[in-house]
């Protein structure tokens, strides 16, 4: 019969090869000051560095650590989302490996959670060794995702944060491929609170994330949380076909009362290309949405599992 750890810790692993033994060595210690069984489930997203192998590694001499190594790269999202679904422990953390987030703040939002809290997210007062553009572009997008949307999803934070183990069991049932888990988290309700800190700049590497993943985890936020851009799309209609209606009457009126018809060509060319233009953003916006109800009817995995030292679980019912 294996016994439930208190806590399992959930760190997806991309090329980060130079951070995992630190890594490690801080989580080790952080969790044994508690004095609280653990185990730590490190997740390889289809690194292409010597990250499996060191893994492997820890495993070995180990035995509280596990690990899922992906066919390929599959995404940060899903690889949280693996770790979540194979995590025992009453209490989950979730914290990336690069050491922005430090491993010693587990304990703060363990003991926060001991206060009776079902999430406690750590929430960043500062973030060193990004740039002015990425904090500005972040700051920009959780307040807007925070105004278009119906849940209160907590601004200035990313996925570093502790969940009970009924959470969890949730998360599970929730079965989107374009996973934004902050959002479902926020989604899902229960007693929630945070715990301010300052993140650091990476121990060593380059980030995984590039400007092309930042806009589609954004696009993933906001189409699973929002019908906002729809409703943006219905408004230029409204708009549009009031300056259609305002140039019909101007083109009428040049028509039969100025008995001019050349001079309206420019303005029926740019209002042409005005229309169209608006048309094209409705399409796309709408395709995208219909593009993620398609990903979903498919049902395809979220995920493989190339190699792992633990069973996989029982699929969930997505019924």
């Amino acid at each position: 019969m294996i016994t439930q750890p208190d806590i399992s810790v959930v760190i997806p692993v991309y090329n980060e090869e130079n951070n995992l033994f630190l890594l490690y060595e801080r989580l080790v210690n952080t969790l044994q000051g508690l004095a609280v069984s653990f185990e730590l489930l490190f997740v390889n997203d289809g690194s292409q560095d010597g990250s499996a192998a060191i893994l492997q590694q820890f495993a070995q001499k180990d035995a509280r650590v596990k690990f899922i190594d992906f066919s390929r790269n599959f995404g940060h999202q899903i690889a949280v989302s693996a770790g979540i679904d194979h995590a025992q422990g009453g209490a989950i953390a979730i914290i990336d490996a690069d050491l922005q987030d430090p491993p010693e703040l587990i304990a703060d939002l363990y003991r926060k959670m001991q206060e009776g809290f079902e999430v406690v997210y750590a929430r960043r007062n500062a973030r060193k060794g990004e740039t002015w553009f990425k904090k500005w572009t972040a700051k920009m997008f959780y307040r807007l995702l925070s105004r278009i949307t119906t849940i209160n999803i907590p601004i200035d934070t990313g996925d570093f944060r502790i969940i009970h183990r009924k959470v969890a069991d949730v998360l599970k049932n929730m079965p989107e491929r374009h996973k934004y888990i902050r959002g479902q988290i926020a989604w899902i309700g229960f007693n929630q609170t945070y715990v301010m800190y300052d993140r650091n700049e990476r121990h060593a590497g380059k980030t995984g994330y590039t400007l092309g993943k930042m806009a589609r985890f954004a696009l993933d936020g906001i189409t699973a949380f929002s019908d906002f851009p729809l409703k943006i799309v219905s408004y230029f209609g409204l708009l549009v076909s009031v300056f259609a209606f305002l140039m019909t009457l101007y083109a009428l009126y040049g028509r039969y009362i100025l008995k001019d018809y050349v001079q309206g060509w420019t303005s029926l060319i740019i209002s042409v290309l005005f229309i169209g233009g608006i048309q094209m953003i409705g399409i796309g916006i709408i395709g995208e949405y219909l593009s993620r109800m398609n990903a979903d009817t498919r049902r395809r995995p979220l995920y493989i599992v190339r190699d792992s030292n633990i069973a996989p679980p029982s699929p969930p019912d997505e019924s």
